[in-house]
């Protein structure tokens, strides 16, 4: 056995489990201990401070600079109180995990020093701008950026540093983050949906979107990690034949949790649980050594801030555990992959989910306003929703055996199927009363219950309850990208909806016979994006394209639709992004895609001239030594012709493998040169990601016929299960 290899495996065997001690016994007597909570801010802050901080939350109030001031004062306070030296701005560059800068609490004085944290310091600060993904938006020389502080998410301590969220723009104002134009999404959605629940409810205010983030993850020990390059540096295993035994018998979904693992969830939960992160689940996923965690709902910005923030958690608490989190989205090849579940709904102010269908036909009336209006949406922009979502990792899971396809289709389960069936085909009657039935041959509206809607998990877009589940996600992904583009796109529908309305109104119809023609008109227009089947078949694929709905497959593609004239449009009608700001994702976004293929082409070239390659020639060697010793002795050639056979089929494959790194290097080389942003990342999707999967095949068929205490690299088969 080959010498990585042995001690990676001995080191395996020999990991003790930690004992973990969790914070106190009951989670509500230590949950959110490390987060400046509104409890936090009644007890450090005057009242005026305090609601000047919750108006900003609920209303978006501007806090002005002497409430600021008195905030750092009681942040400082608390932060010292927890053992805190260091303060950050904590932000989500684009990209697409989270930076900070850490800045000392400690000032020297001529006295000696003392502990500083004014309201300049916590509103804003001044990181490099030009070495974050911009898209163009900043030069070199111009370096200056700034973060400001976002009191709707609240300041936390993680080891001894307060951590600040904050979002991050550039000198001219343009957003180099992804909270930014979510916020912006968000104050859309609020103002649209507000107005649309006015036609039934005067007292709503205000509308949040409420998320909540399912996270898969699979778990190597880290010795293994460590010794496989492709893991350690694409956070994929580019090479690696299947295991015999890996996800066919179906016994790892929902079984026992393994010791380790189960030690790792609790000290990662109780991290996250101190950092109000609202963990409730746990369990294991289909494929070996892959495992979920889902929290309970929270306001939407909140909800992908505790996600990014949890991910991060994961990453340090897996190393204390000698564990390595992998968050790729197919990290392995022939084993599920993993995804993301977005599970997003609206929520008013008197505590209403505008998703949740209601017991009286008024109720009703104003769910199917809501639930139509968001499949419209999707349907009218299913291409930026596929955009969202797209990635060079998730190209390896979309439209596999473990997640959704890359046609986007909405699945509403067959009961709300029926009902939208017959509202298309019902006649409305215009002189029905408020508290009858609205149409003449429909059943009552109330039989629709919360989860009578089977799950789906071929649909990228399912309903299933009281929520829209997106599960087309990737699971290394931040959230508030799809996140930013589904709600404003339900904004600016909402919008429309209310243009549609408000017509008939003027003409003289009544408002409920005036909200249903609207819906039944929209019910008609999207029928094609709905679909009840299994996604994964090739039927699907044959009649998906007969509907005229999109299937684009690859990112680049898929990425167009953010830079059309119909999204620049929305994005100028709901503010999220000047289209500057747009086309600079976009090339960021394009860049992210052929970077990572260019990183992967590199690790292939190196593996295979300096570790597969002259494993396979050092055992071809032995046989041919072999054979010729044989040979020598006078044995007839039929004795030795199994090592003949394997001889030459090493030759094949040694050659294949050499002649197809060579020619990936080439075309590597041309895409190099190419300015254009976008012909490049298809250059490299087209061209050099094509050598891959060959020479994957042949590095497989090598690995099979080459002695496997010769093979360099620790096995596939060997990082799958963990005890």
């Amino acid at each position: 056995m080959s010498n990585i290899r042995f001690q990676a495996l001995q080191t395996v065997l020999t990991r003790t489990i930690p004992e973990i001690k969790a914070p106190a016994v009951k989670i509500s007597d230590y949950y959110g201990a490390n987060v400046f909570d509104k409890k936090k801010m009644r007890e450090y802050l005057s009242k005026e401070a305090y609601q000047s901080i919750i108006d900003s939350i609920d209303k978006g109030e501007t806090v002005e600079r002497e409430m600021a001031d008195q905030v750092a004062s009681a942040m400082k306070a608390w932060a010292l109180s927890k053992e805190a030296t260091h303060y950050t701005h904590w932000f989500q560059p684009l990209t697409g995990t989270t930076a900070e800068k850490h800045d000392a609490f400690f000032e020297p004085t001529a006295d000696g020093a003392i502990e500083k944290f004014s309201g300049d310091a916590l509103a804003q600060q001044e990181p490099d701008a030009s070495s974050f993904p911009n898209g163009g938006i900043r030069n070199t020389f111009e370096a200056r950026g700034y973060t400001a502080w976002d009191p709707s998410s609240p300041a936390f301590i993680m080891g001894r540093t307060l951590c600040i969220p904050t979002v991050f723009v550039s000198y001219t104002g343009e957003a180099l983050d992804y909270k930014v134009p979510l916020l912006k999404a968000l104050h859309a959605l609020d103002k649209a949906a507000v107005d649309v629940c006015q036609y039934f409810d005067k007292s709503v205010e205000k509308v949040n979107a409420s998320l909540g983030i399912e996270q898969e993850y699979f778990l190597v020990d880290l010795a293994l990690y460590n010794a496989r390059p492709d893991l350690y540096l694409t956070g994929r295993t580019l090479f690696g034949h299947e295991s015999a035994k890996n996800q066919q018998l179906e016994d790892h979904y929902f079984g026992s949790i393994p010791s380790r693992v189960y030690a790792f969830m609790q000290d990662f939960e109780a991290e996250a649980l101190l950092l109000g992160i609202p963990l409730k689940t746990r369990h294991n996923e289909v494929a070996p050594s892959q495992f979920e965690c889902a929290p309970i709902y929270e306001e939407i910005n909140l909800a992908i801030d505790h996600n990014q923030l949890l991910m991060d958690i994961m990453d340090r608490v897996g190393k204390r555990h000698n564990l390595k989190v992998l968050l790729h989205e197919k990290p392995f090849a022939g084993v599920n992959g993993s995804g993301k579940h977005n599970n997003w709904s609206m929520i008013t102010n008197t505590g209403k989910n505008l998703l949740s269908p209601g017991k009286t036909p008024k109720s009703n009336l104003m769910f199917l306003t809501f639930f139509v209006n968001t499949i419209k949406a999707v349907y009218d922009h299913a291409d930026m929703l596929r955009a969202s979502i797209a990635s060079v990792n998730n190209d390896h899971r979309l439209g596999a055996n473990e997640a959704p396809p890359a046609i986007i289709s909405i699945f509403l389960g067959s009961q709300l199927s029926e009902v939208l069936d017959e509202i298309e085909t019902s006649r409305i009657s215009k002189k029905a009363k408020e508290d009858s039935m609205l149409w003449q041959g429909i059943p009552k509206i109330p039989q629709i219950l919360q989860d009578n809607t089977d799950r789906n998990r071929t649909s990228p877009f399912a309903f299933t309850g009281n929520k829209f589940e997106l599960r087309a996600v990737g699971s290394s992904a931040n959230s508030a990208n799809p996140m930013t583009i589904l709600n404003l796109i339900v904004a600016d529908q909402l919008k429309k909806f209310k243009v549609d309305v408000d017509k008939l109104l003027k003409k003289g119809e009544k408002k409920d016979v005036a909200l249903l023609t609207i819906i039944k008109r929209y019910i008609k227009e999207t029928k094609s994006i709905r679909f009840e089947g299994n996604g994964y078949s090739d039927e699907w694929e044959k009649e998906a394209a007969s509907r005229g709905l999109a299937n684009i497959k690859t990112t680049p593609r898929a990425l167009d639709a953010l830079v059309t004239e119909k999204a620049e449009n929305i994005f100028e009608s709901t503010g999220v992004f000047s289209k500057r700001e747009a086309h600079a994702r976009h090339d960021i976004l394009l860049e992210d895609f052929y970077k990572k293929l260019q990183i992967e082409a590199r690790v292939i070239g190196d593996l295979v001239n300096t570790s597969i390659l002259p494993a396979a020639i050092n055992y071809q060697s032995k046989l041919v030594e072999n054979v010729r010793g044989l040979k020598e002795i006078g044995l007839d050639e039929g004795i030795y012709s199994t090592q003949i056979d394997i001889i030459k089929k090493l030759a094949e494959h040694i050659n294949f493998i050499k002649t197809n790194v060579d020619q990936m290097v080439e075309e590597r080389k041309k895409a190099n040169v190419i300015e254009d942003t976008r012909d490049k990342a298809i250059a490299y999707d087209e061209k050099v990601k094509t050598f891959f999967d060959p020479i994957r095949y042949h590095v497989d068929k090598l690995e099979q016929l080459v002695d496997d205490q010769l093979w360099p690299l620790p096995k596939f088969r060997e990082m799958l299960f963990i005890k």
